[in-house]
Formats: C-alpha cells, sequence, structure tokens
C-alpha cells in the first residue's frame, strides 16, 4: 500500500488565498466580494495586488451574493468569502433565486465549515451546508482535504462556467496531496474526477475534506489487520465520480462513507443513490448523527462525534460482517 506522509500542516482557508491571489495575476475577469471576514478568508494577497478588483461589503451576506450575481452580467467571475454557515444558512434564497435559478458564474467560498471551526460552537458549525447547495439544480459542490487540493480547486473553479460551492475549514490540517498543476496531467485537479489514494479488495472508504486523512490513517492501521482498503478522495460531491466508486465496490463489495457533515443530505447518502440505482451493496456511514454541534476544540469534537480513524475502523469492521 502507498504511505502518505506529511511534512508541515496549514489551515485549508490559506490554500484558497493562495489560489485566489494567483487567479488575481492571472485571469482579469476575478473580483473578490467579503462579508467583513478578510482575514479569516485569507484573502488579503489578493486585494493588495488587485484592490480595485476587490468589495467590502460588510456584515450584509444577502448583498453580496446578489452584488455577484450581477457582476457576472458584465463578465466577471465574482468569488465571494464568508464562513460556511453564512455563505449557505444565512443567504439561501438569494442562492436559489439569484445564482442557482439564473446560471450565474459565481463562486461562493465557504470557510469555517463543519465541526472543526471548534470553539465558535453549534451556531457556527454549519453541519447542513452540502446538503442545501447540492440539491440546487445545476450547483457544483467541492469539499477540499488539505491546503494543496485547496488552492487548486481554486484554481479550477474560476475555468468552469456556472455556480460553485468550494467548502474549506478552519483548522491546520496535513498537507498529504501533491502540489496540483495545470501543466501535469497527474497532478491536475478535474473537477467531478475522484481520486484514488490506495488500492483494496475488501472494503472501499470514500471520504470527503477532513476526513481524507483520517481514512488514510485508518487503512494503514486495517492492513496491519491483515484488512485491504481502498480509499478514495471524492473532492466533488456534485457532480459525483458515479464510475469511480462503481469500479471500486465491485470489487471490494462493500463500502464506507466518511464526511464532516450530518449524516443526512450529505456526500453519504448520493453514494446510497449510486449503489440503489446500480449496485447494492453494504454501506456503513461516519458522520454527524443528526445533531448540532458544541463548543470545544476540533480534536475534541472529532473524537466525540465519531469523525475520526477509529471511527471509520469499527465502520469498516461493520460493514465488512455484512458482506
Amino acid at each position: 500500500m502507498k504511505k502518505y506522509t506529511f511534512t508541515e500542516k496549514k489551515d485549508t482557508r490559506s490554500g484558497f488565498g493562495a489560489g485566489l491571489a494567483e487567479l488575481g495575476r492571472t485571469n482579469p475577469n476575478v473580483v473578490a466580494l467579503c462579508a467583513d471576514l478578510i482575514g479569516s478568508l485569507k484573502m488579503e494577497k489578493f486585494i493588495e495586488e488587485n484592490p480595485e478588483r476587490f468589495f467590502q461589503i460588510g456584515i450584509a451576506e444577502a448583498n453580496m451574493i446578489g452584488i455577484a450575481a450581477g457582476l457576472t452580467i458584465g463578465g466577471k467571475i465574482p468569488f465571494t468569502g464568508t464562513f460556511a454557515n453564512f455563505s449557505t444558512g444565512r443567504v439561501y434564497d438569494q442562492i436559489r433565486q439569484a445564482v442557482a435559478y439564473s446560471d450565474k458564474n459565481v463562486k461562493i467560498c465557504a470557510s469555517h465549515a463543519g465541526l472543526t471551526l471548534g470553539e465558535d460552537g453549534a451556531t457556527h458549525q454549519i453541519l447542513e451546508d452540502i446538503g442545501l447547495m447540492k440539491m440546487l439544480p445545476g450547483m457544483t459542490v467541492i469539499n477540499t482535504c488539505d491546503y494543496n487540493q485547496t488552492e487548486a480547486a481554486t484554481i479550477a473553479i474560476a475555468n468552469h462556467h456556472g455556480p460553485v460551492y468550494l467548502r474549506f475549514g478552519r483548522p491546520v490540517v496535513p498537507i498529504f496531496m501533491p502540489k496540483f498543476t495545470d501543466a501535469s496531467n497527474e497532478n491536475k485537479f478535474e473537477i467531478g474526477k475522484a481520486i484514488q489514494l490506495t488500492e483494496g479488495t475488501d472494503v472501499t472508504i470514500v471520504a470527503t475534506g477532513h476526513l481524507v486523512w483520517e481514512a488514510l490513517q485508518a487503512s494503514e492501521q486495517l492492513e496491519a489487520m491483515g484488512i485491504s482498503a481502498e480509499v478514495i478522495n471524492i473532492h466533488t460531491i456534485k457532480p459525483l465520480d458515479e464510475t469511480a466508486i462503481l469500479k471500486s465496490v465491485a470489487k471490494t463489495g462493500c463500502i464506507v462513507t466518511a464526511e464532516e457533515h450530518n449524516i443526512i443530505g450529505g456526500l453519504g447518502e448520493s453514494v446510497s443513490r449510486v449503489l440503489v440505482q446500480n449496485n447494492l451493496v453494504p454501506q456503513e456511514f461516519v458522520a454527524v448523527n443528526d445533531s448540532f454541534g458544541e463548543s470545544g476544540t476540533p480534536a475534541q469534537l472529532m473524537e466525540k462525534y465519531k469523525l475520526n480513524d477509529k471511527a471509520i475502523l469499527e465502520a469498516v469492521q461493520k460493514v465488512i460482517a455484512r458482506k
């Protein structure tokens, strides 16, 4: 099995900041809007280099979405930035009517998603955002796993026409994916294309966001137990790479899905639909079990809500027993 290691940790929101800064240098149509959270979204470099292409909207998220939709009419590619809770739940009507229904080329970029927002607590820890956004017709939904992948995704969505929801986080996490570049086919970020990280024959583990690293850690422990796990990094939840999932489960005969999201409405349910329609194999879910979060450190919350390598191990053992 290929071993994944890391030499440093960074927050995925900094990957967004780096990708946005690069777009500022290479794509003159990219503009950025923020709802009074410049530092939290790591947008400083873009603003420093392109002050005339930045709009500080203030704490008026609905207005920000409306302005972004309007900017697309003139050919601009607006990137909006605020916390995931404010990027979705607070402005869902504006996104549905002004962006999704109208097929506007707006990139909704959301930081501080999931439980790993940490000490700010349940009011800010949105666990429903993937479900909200994937239900909107035409909306692409991307949830990245580390700094490198977030940087690459930010750059990639600028070249994708149509509304996009890009989800990333606050805590520092291992950087384990290669540096993605447009010049290398091997390291190119492709929207809607899953990445197989390990090969396995006994179980498929499909993970997204912060749970990808946990899945890799679980796979190494499973290998020591004599269980061969195939780990797939699903960075694009919509459109879902159904081919990659079905190819894997045809070999392994069972699957575990892992995500930092409510068990209802997230990646796991999207995978279930694919299985029901094509190849109904046993599935177990690693996700928040239909509850709100609470205040605590990211590590404490991931442990309490069973969103770590230990929870994935337990799910794998359970799903294999059902084969």
